[in-house]
């Protein structure tokens, strides 16, 4: 899917199922560096049991044109604005990492716009490693290894891939690499800037789920306990073998904690 916002053009997954109809909408919002397809097992899931699954990439990521954005408070009004571009007032919002605080910031400002939250690989704050920032920085590849190795638990190391025959640590260092130039470099900026995501999570009303992966090492499990320990009335899901990447990782838990976030409550 292709819209426009603020006149650049915007692509957005939706799980091989077109736009269309009154369901409910789960709108997926990646990480840094990222984009749109580390959530594709869980777009055409959703897509495929009555909702409408939106994975955008955000300006510059992707498939997406533009500028990356510099802050995740201007992230969080982009998403206001594509939502009204794509045609939906309301979504269950799911974030991974960097899109974690995108989400809580979106709730905060727009919580009319949120039905639900799932906040995948938080924290309070999300601090860059020296190595890593100065790597991005300069754009090298190492920049991309180093979240490969880092973004996974030990299991993913050695195999273990819920979806035969693919690469979890290759297809993770390859999505990293083809971002543009300067992009993860913003985007890591952007999160060690913001440091509102406790305040946004105590301000949250609708229901949450916050997902911990035991063997994170980009957002330790301690971080996302933190995190949703300021999150009213929050449902905590701890996942063992699991790392930062918990989408590919543990793609089935991921989408029932979704989908659990999803029915407890109707908009």
């Amino acid at each position: 899917m292709i819209v426009e916002v603020d006149g650049v053009s915007t692509h957005a997954s939706t799980g091989g199922v077109p736009l269309e109809g009154d369901a409910q909408v789960v709108l997926f919002l990646h990480g840094a560096g990222m984009d749109s397809t580390v959530w594709q097992l869980q777009t055409r899931y959703f897509a495929h049991r009555g909702l409408r699954s939106v994975a955008v990439d955000l300006p510059a990521h992707g498939r997406s044109e533009g500028t990356a954005l510099e802050s995740v408070e201007d992230m969080a009004e982009w998403v206001a604005r594509f939502m009204a571009a794509a045609g939906f007032s309301r979504a269950h919002v799911v974030g991974h990492s960097m899109g974690t605080f995108i989400a809580l910031e979106l709730a905060r400002r727009h919580p009319l716009l949120v039905a639900s939250l799932t906040l995948c690989g938080t924290a309070t704050r999300m601090p860059v490693h020296p190595d890593l920032l100065a790597a991005a920085e300069h754009d090298l590849p190492a920049a991309a290894a180093l979240m490969a190795a880092w973004g996974h638990a030990q299991p993913a190391h050695i195999g273990g891939n819920p979806t035969p025959g693919l690469w979890m640590l290759g297809g993770a260092q390859a999505l990293v690499e083809r971002s543009a130039p300067g992009v993860l470099a913003t985007d890591f900026r952007a999160c060690m800037a913001y440091g509102d995501a406790p305040i946004a999570a105590a301000a949250v009303t609708c229901p949450c789920t916050v997902i911990v992966g035991l063997g994170d090492k980009m957002t330790p499990p301690k971080a996302g306990l933190a995190l949703a320990a300021a999150v009213p009335g929050v449902m905590v899901i701890e996942l063992p073998g699991t790392g930062h990447q918990m989408m590919t990782e543990a793609p089935r838990a991921v989408q029932r904690a979704i989908a659990a976030t999803i029915a407890t409550r109707r908009p």
